[in-house]
């Protein structure tokens, strides 16, 4: 079926280039590697990006692949599912921050000619 299809193209996108790419983030935070908050926001938006898939998938499907329960729904799916929102929502914002940080600071040591 489709679903069966968007599952296996989502997962193996996340297995063979988010995972890995996640990982060479972590050495990359680790070693303060210049490239860093780049790494940290492509990661970010990548995973924010699996989420609206997800949850749009879901809600397209009318719920049906959810447990109609309250506690579940809220709980389990929202819930816990929601923290895949809310992690790289905030890193994508530290990144942003420092990569504007970053900037600001290479204009002020540059400004432009008029």
């Amino acid at each position: 079926s489709r679903s069966d299809d968007f599952t296996v193209v989502m997962e193996t996108v996340t297995a063979w280039a988010w995972g890995p790419l996640s990982f060479l983030t972590f050495l990359a935070l680790l070693r303060r590697h210049p490239a860093r908050y780049v790494l940290q926001l492509l990661v970010s938006l990548g995973q924010l990006y699996g989420d609206v898939l997800y949850f749009a998938t879901e809600a397209r499907a009318g719920w049906a692949h959810s447990d109609p329960h309250p506690l579940y729904f809220w709980g389990y799916f929202v819930g816990l599912n929601g923290l895949w929102v809310l992690v790289p929502g905030a890193l994508l914002a530290d990144a942003t921050r420092q990569l504007a940080r970053a900037q600001s600071a290479l204009d002020h040591q540059h400004p432009k000619a008029h």
